[in-house]
């Protein structure tokens, strides 16, 4: 058994918040103590139950001063589990000059394919340096973004993993799902002109978009533009996700630049086919499989997308395949024991 914090700066909750919970829950599953600092306290109260304590962290000084409190407490944690820089700010702030030794081993999660402090402007260099004072050990979830964070610290790979779920086996309606925030790095608007390019819609086939975001405006305007808006369907934020999942005919996951992609996984635990971009954690996830599904550009996107509307048959064989690949690789068990490597390997280094 080990005692863990997991820590976030935020009160949202997103992909990030969204795997901390799982991964927290999982690991309470396995006998470990946990407790989780940042997110939406009501969603991740609603994921993480009554047995693992939650703390809200908005800013990185409540984030700092929920560590301390960490510290100070009965059973302070063995080992504090950072995710995004801001956490890795406030845990750095804590901690202050406590030696190693006589600290908790912190382990952080890198779960975007840009550089420490890249989003800090000209401080940029500053907050990286405090950010990482502490670091122990770090993890990516993918190679991708292992390779673009670089840095000194050697890195892990642990492919994040989903809960397995049974394939849906009832017929699938001609619909081609979106799961993601509407912001610009996340390329919605390549997904519009695929479906708009793949003329699909002619078929009986519509664009459901389940999320939300400051994009929701311009897409709406695009899908006027490229003649589409009677196929498509902004959805706005969804807790019915996997259902949808189980419905739809496909996913598009247009992100060129995704981490490794959490929606991916949760359409392959499922059996759900998928186009993705041809880069970034797709090559990982999707491009895992024979025949997948990875698209060069749009006009590439377009006519993959209408071939996989055209083979019903193909579509049902690919599904399979990535559903076989989801539980093989990807699974939440897989994660924990990988994660757990990785902490009894720092731990053992802090005695």
């Amino acid at each position: 058994m080990t005692r863990i914090v997991h820590v976030m700066r935020s009160d949202g909750f997103a992909g990030v918040e969204g795997f901390v919970a799982r991964l927290a829950l999982e690991q309470f599953r396995q006998a470990h103590q946990v407790a989780v600092i940042g997110g939406d306290p009501t969603r991740m109260r609603a994921v993480l139950g009554p047995d693992i304590s939650h703390t809200p962290a908005a800013s990185v000084i409540d984030a700092s001063r929920a560590v301390r409190a960490a510290l100070t407490a009965g059973e302070p944690p063995e080992v504090i589990h950072v995710h995004m820089t801001a956490a890795e700010l406030s845990t750095s702030l804590a901690l202050g000059p406590r030696p190693r030794a006589l600290a908790p081993a912190v382990v952080s999660t890198c779960h975007f394919a840009s550089a420490r402090g890249a989003g800090s402007g000209l401080a940029g260099p500053l907050v990286a340096a405090l950010a990482r004072r502490r670091i122990d050990a770090q993890i990516a979830v993918s190679a991708f973004v292992a390779t673009a964070v670089g840095g000194r610290t050697p890195t892990q790979v642990v492919h994040t993993g989903v809960p397995n779920r049974d394939r849906a086996t009832e017929s699938r309606d001609r619909l081609v799902l979106l799961a993601q925030r509407l912001e610009p790095e996340k390329h919605t608007d390549d997904a519009l002109r695929i479906f708009a390019q793949s003329q699909v819609a002619r078929r009986g086939w519509r664009l459901i978009v389940a999320g939300d975001g400051s994009a929701r405006g311009s897409l709406l305007s695009l899908a006027a533009d490229l003649g589409i808006a009677d196929a498509v369907d902004l959805l706005g934020r969804r807790d019915d996700v996997g259902a949808l999942m189980d419905r739809a005919g496909i996913l598009l996951a247009p992100t060129p630049r995704e981490g490794l992609g959490l929606a991916v996984l949760e359409a392959m635990s499922c059996g759900l086919p998928v186009l993705a971009a041809g880069s970034g954690g797709h090559l990982e996830t999707v491009g895992s499989v024979p025949g997948a599904q990875l698209y060069a550009d749009l006009a590439d996107g377009a006519s993959r997308l209408r071939a996989m509307v055209d083979d019903e048959r193909g579509r049902a064989a690919y599904g399979a395949d990535l559903h076989r690949a989801q539980r093989e690789r990807f699974t939440i068990e897989r994660q924990v024991a990988q994660t757990d490597a990785v902490y009894r390997r720092v731990l053992e280094g802090h005695r």
